[in-house]
């Protein structure tokens, strides 16, 4: 929690492999929340806001492909402070719900696990950026990559990003390392069956969300 911030909104981020279709159900949590009157605010990193947008395209574009692991971790933790001072903080000090698309959480999988920088190491760099301001919830979409690789080659006018170009293994480090991250603090997530129907997906991430709400 962002205990440090005087925080009294709350901040829930939404976590997963590629093609866990979590981008789509979150903008369905966001409009069913708003429509039971709640005050929300709907986000994405890397992005959310004009400088973490323009980190974004220097981290994603697919002609990056000779940049540096660090170089991306410490890219992505950047963005990361700055959505946060900017955009995030204000919301939550004003007591407004938060729904994040990707979070700390997934420079831990992706760069921590993936790239094999360490958990521990791509930590303590994200702790720098977002001092004690951790999630209170994270619903974290479980798919398996060959299914979420899939769906991403099956969705006309998807934006191809770099990490589209990894391989198979790749994204199975990925998947491990959002069950390793989550073994650092169990209590914060719940674990969504992304492989369900789309309905039955989201329906399960709104029993879940409402519950913790």
């Amino acid at each position: 929690m962002c205990v440090a911030t005087g925080k009294r909104g709350t901040f829930i981020t939404v976590e997963g492999g590629d093609g866990a279709g979590k981008s789509t159900v979150l903008a369905r949590l966001y409009e069913e929340l708003v429509r039971r009157g709640m005050d929300v605010l709907m986000t994405r990193e890397p992005g959310g806001i004009d400088i973490a947008e323009q980190i974004r395209e220097i981290i994603l574009n697919p002609a990056h492909t000779q940049m540096d692991e660090r170089t991306e971790a410490l890219l992505y933790a950047a963005s990361r402070r700055q959505h946060l001072a900017e955009k995030v903080l204000p919301a939550l000090e004003a007591g407004r719900i938060v729904l994040c698309d990707r979070f700390i959480d997934s420079s831990l999988a992706y760069q921590g696990h993936a790239r094999g920088l360490g958990i521990d190491a791509v930590y303590a760099i994200n702790r720098f950026a977002v001092e004690d301001c951790m999630p209170d919830v994270t619903l974290l979409f479980d798919v398996t990559p060959e299914v979420g690789l899939a769906r991403i080659n099956a969705t006309k006018n998807r934006e191809v990003n770099r990490l589209d170009l990894e391989d198979l293994h790749f994204h199975e480090r990925v998947r491990e390392g959002y069950r390793l991250a989550m073994e650092r603090d169990p209590e914060r997530f719940v674990v969504i069956d992304a492989e369900q129907s789309p309905n039955e997906v989201y329906e399960a991430a709104l029993a879940a969300l409402l519950a913790r709400l």
